[in-house]
């Protein structure tokens, strides 16, 4: 149960490296999912307002990520 996640971003790497755009796209949705969801709980009262610490530190390398796909991206796009 707790490898899902890991499944689902090793499949998402697999296939951005074929397809970089997909993967600048996939690699920000989930550090916006993940950082979505971390706020819903935080506003609804079932987390703790430390747990937005942790989600700069969980989603910011997918956001990282994503932005180096996307800059390979538009260097391969500018060839």
């Amino acid at each position: 149960m707790h490898n899902i996640p890991a499944l689902v971003l090793a499949i998402a790497l697999i296939i951005a490296w074929k397809h970089e755009i997909v993967g600048a796209i996939l690699f920000f949705l989930g550090g916006l999912l993940y950082t979505g969801n971390i706020v819903f709980n935080a506003l609804a009262g079932r987390g703790e307002w430390f747990m937005l610490v942790w989600a700069v530190q969980i989603a910011g390398p997918a956001f990282f990520i994503g932005a180096l796909f996307l800059a390979g991206w538009l260097k391969r796009r500018k060839h």
